[in-house]
């Protein structure tokens, strides 16, 4: 990953600019008070919830406005709740609810009862009033424990109800057989006391100025998160800490609802805001589960699709409005709410995962094509991308495709390297539906997916990770530690156990959820080292005096592990750019370094991907200079499990595309382009190419076009050119997977020999690939621009003819044709230390593909 800049869109009011507009507030939990700075969204749809609205326990219970006036008001009912005498009980009428319509907004709260109202209040006297301090904290968001205010308690003579629902011009409380109306004890609060013997199954009548709605009351709920959850969150080894913290719709206690759940340990309260409140949490606090630092609300009646975040009340007292680390859908950037959601999608990719977890990677087929989504084909979601994206890479026969971030980012400028939600695919393209949609479209046309997942660093935005709870939490508390120096990104905390536990998760997340195939880990070596870009004096040993990162050893190396033993079949990949040792080792084997493996399946070979690009940059004249960077890397191939990346990163920032690095003329610059990709499908190692490269796009990328797609339009005067490299790399990849000997042993020394690496005055490089029974292909590059005539060649000696089955020459790739159509004759003549050989045509700027007839 290059250096990028960092994110700093402002935060938008949530909602703004959401296709279609808000979402419906759902009929059982409209606001608890009117938005203070703009009037009510009135004429948004309102959505039922489920077996509520026809449900006989829903139906309201209002009675007769001459009637309504505070009294409890016992039915004759068997099962209604015992009371004691209440002189002059009126008889309750149940009514059909009350369409549910926004309240209006005034301009202050509402003004407390009269006294002669208040004497009209038979059977219920006034609660006891909370202590100031408590009420000061409650009002503030600073209190850790509104259930202990709010809801129903048993108190001497009855049950005290309070609850807090600013605006509102009365509530009352209603259970069968009974309605009551509470007293206004000022700023929202409303509370009483009922001479009942015990809490009965009620709900809220609120009043406001032109509605009356009958809700579920929040703070007559248990915590909807279990023991257990709450015991691995404390452990950090919740490995689905997705479906224990955030926003989960669920049943709860037979209410239909949302549990809100956010980790702020250091937050003296958090509140709730959202559409369905009008984005004022007041009546919205969350209760502390205790030493974890958990926070947990549950919503009745709010449901998929509402917008939300949380309002945190900071240790020195402010106040800070965040989205939902945890959030699995958002809002479209710039917006940046989270979404409630709920997972509709039905899997149809069986038969593929099934395979996937039979076969082993490094011994089977891997050719990979890198794509950025959003500029692919620009315009398209995900689910239009699944009718274009799996055709297109079958046709090209690449078995997997890697996906540049897809998780949420506030600034399209960064490809996706600086997450905000690192739990959501990026609502540009679609929900987190239609994203399943499309891997599961990639499975059923064969074609494993992977994606680039971005631990190493977050950005500063208010109202993501950054100082989420009002000190360093995401974060590392040292700021030498925490600034990635860069970047003007945040570094994680690896040594916190939470963070960490976040982090794990999430990688096992996206592999379960998503059926993702393969997590390519970016920048693994900026989380290695503790000086990485740092000078002498801005960093601090470790406790071994090494410059290790330790912590993120251990992050990494558990990371691993837990995602090998929970999806079988997939892949993880470092782009890690130095020599550390053993990151493609078992985490449990110690190296020389004394330290055991990270535990990676495969690694980014950038050494390969220097060298042999510096190579063929330069005129073939000089070649022979730089010999050596084209057969360096054979003699660190097997020190790691290795792939050959020509990606994203080698074709911006002026490094140029793959084919405007190449010298010489048109025709040269296409010819060293496919001589380049023969060697690199046939070197050691599985390959991956970015988009644009496969059909010599000469433009640098762009995130804001994407590919130039017009080079191949038929109308284009070179459009064969291109053609002709996208031809070759097909090509490429049927031989590649019909041929063993170039992926069986890739990882196996025994697979690789060299016949002619010195020829540096030739410019020619030659060497033989072996498949497990043995069965040769032998590879030969002439990045010289002559023809090389009867070139002689050491063969295993009991192969007796050798057929071409590739020639990056060839015409229909757009080279000048040069090729052997007849099968050649093994000679008894030594060459290369072999008692064989073969004499052959080397086009130029080519590289053939033999094998034994």
């Amino acid at each position: 990953m290059t250096a990028r800049p960092p994110s700093s869109r402002p935060s938008r009011e949530p909602g703004a600019d959401r296709p279609g507009g808000p979402a419906p507030v759902p009929a059982t939990f409209l606001p608890a008070f009117p938005p203070r700075a703009r009037p009510p969204r009135a004429a948004e749809p309102e959505a039922p919830v489920p077996d509520q609205a026809s449900s006989p326990e829903s139906a309201s219970e209002s009675a007769p406005e001459a009637a309504r006036g505070g009294d409890v008001a016992p039915e004759a009912a068997p099962d209604a709740p015992e009371a004691a005498d209440v002189p002059d009980a009126a008889p309750v009428t149940p009514e059909a609810p009350a369409a549910p319509v926004a309240p209006a907004a005034p301009e202050a709260p509402a003004p407390a009862p009269s006294a002669a109202r208040a004497t009209t209040r038979r059977g219920v006297r006034p609660a006891d009033p909370l202590d100031a301090g408590e009420r000061g904290r409650l009002l503030h968001g600073a209190h850790h424990d509104p259930h202990a205010l709010l809801g129903a308690h048993p108190v001497p003579g009855g049950v005290a109800f309070r609850t807090l629902r600013p605006y509102a011009r009365a509530v009352s409380v209603t259970a069968k057989g009974l309605r009551a109306e509470l007293y206004d004890e000022g700023d929202g609060l409303f509370g009483g006391v009922l001479p009942l013997k015990e809490i009965p199954d009620y709900r809220l009548v609120v009043t406001y100025e032109d509605a009356e709605l009958e809700v579920h009351d929040p703070y007559r709920f248990l915590p909807a998160i279990g023991e257990l959850d709450m015991h691995l969150i404390r452990e950090g080894r919740h490995e689905e800490l997705w479906r224990a913290l955030g926003a989960q719709p669920m049943t709860h206690e037979g209410v239909i609802g949302t549990r809100f759940t956010v980790w702020a340990p250091n937050a003296q309260g958090v509140r709730v805001a959202g559409d369905f409140n009008y984005w004022d949490a007041t009546g919205s606090p969350m209760r502390s589960l205790g030493s974890s630092g958990v926070w947990e609300l549950f919503l009745p009646g709010i449901g998929e699709g509402a917008l939300y975040k949380f309002q945190i009340t900071r240790p020195d007292g402010s106040h800070t409005l965040r989205a939902d680390p945890m959030a699995r859908r958002t809002e479209v950037p710039p917006a940046n709410a989270s979404i409630v959601h709920t997972s509709h999608h039905r899997w149809r990719d069986e038969e593929w995962l099934a395979r996937r977890a039979e076969r082993h990677v490094h011994e089977s087929p891997f050719s990979v094509y890198e794509v950025h989504l959003a500029s692919w084909r620009p315009g398209l979601t995900y689910r239009q991308l699944a009718e274009q994206l799996p055709a297109y890479v079958k046709d090209l026969g690449f078995t997997h495709v890697e996906l540049m971030p897809v998780a949420e980012h506030p600034f399209g400028g960064s490809w996706g390297y600086q997450v905000t939600g690192f739990y959501a695919p990026t609502a540009r393209l679609g929900t987190p539906d239609d994203f399943k949609y499309l891997v599961d479209a990639l499975h059923r046309a064969g074609i494993g997916v992977l994606v680039d997942w971005v631990p190493a660093h977050f950005p500063k935005d208010d109202w993501a990770l950054a100082e989420f709870d009002g000190r360093p939490l995401y974060e590392h508390a040292d700021p030498a530690r925490a600034t990635h120096p860069d970047w003007g990104t945040l570094e994680f905390d690896y040594g916190r156990t939470e963070v960490r536990n976040f982090l794990v998760a999430n990688a096992v997340y996206w592999c379960e959820e998503f059926h993702i195939d393969g997590l390519r880990v970016d920048a693994v070596a900026s989380m290695l080292y503790l000086d990485y870009s740092r000078e002498d004096g801005q960093w601090t040993p470790n406790e071994r005096g090494g410059r290790e990162n330790l912590d993120a050893v251990a992050f990494l190396q558990e990371m691993n592990a837990t995602v090998y033993r929970r999806c079988p079949g997939v892949i993880t990949v470092a782009e890690e750019s130095t020599a550390w040792d053993g990151v493609t080792r078992a985490t449990h084997h110690v190296g020389v370094s004394g330290f055991g493996g990270l535990g990676f399946g495969l690694k980014w070979n950038m050494g390969w991907m220097h060298d042999s690009l510096e190579y063929v940059s330069k005129e073939p004249v000089h070649r022979k200079y730089h010999h050596g960077e084209m057969t360096f890397s054979m003699v660190y191939a097997y020190s790691e499990n290795y792939v050959l990346p020509i990606s994203h990163d080698e074709v911006v920032h002026g490094k140029r595309a793959l084919v405007s690095k190449m010298p010489g003329d048109w025709w040269q610059q296409r010819a060293n382009h496919r001589a380049y990709l023969g060697f690199m499908w046939a070197h050691p190692g599985k390959q991956l190419l970015f988009m644009g490269q496969e059909f010599a796009q000469g433009a640098e990328w762009s995130e804001g076009h994407g590919p130039d797609w017009w080079l191949l339009d038929p109308s284009y005067s070179a459009e064969a050119d291109h053609r002709g490299v996208r031809d070759l790399v097909r090509d490429l990849n049927a031989v590649y997977t019909a041929t063993p000997a170039l992926w069986q042993r890739d990882t196996d020394p025994g697979g690789f020999e060299w016949v002619e690496g010195d020829a540096s005055e030739d410019n020619v490089f030659a060497f033989l690939r072996f498949d497990a029974d043995g069965s040769p292909l032998l590879a030969v590059s002439n990045f010289s621009p002559v023809v090389r005539h009867a070139y002689r060649l050491g063969v295993p000696a009991r192969h007796a003819l050798w057929q071409e089955v590739l020639n990056t020459d060839d015409g229909r790739y757009g080279g000048s044709g040069v090729t052997d159509t007849e099968p050649i004759k093994s000679e008894p003549t030594r060459r290369h230390g072999r008692p064989s050989s073969i004499v052959v045509t080397l086009p130029p700027l080519a590289t053939v593909w033999l094998r034994p007839v």
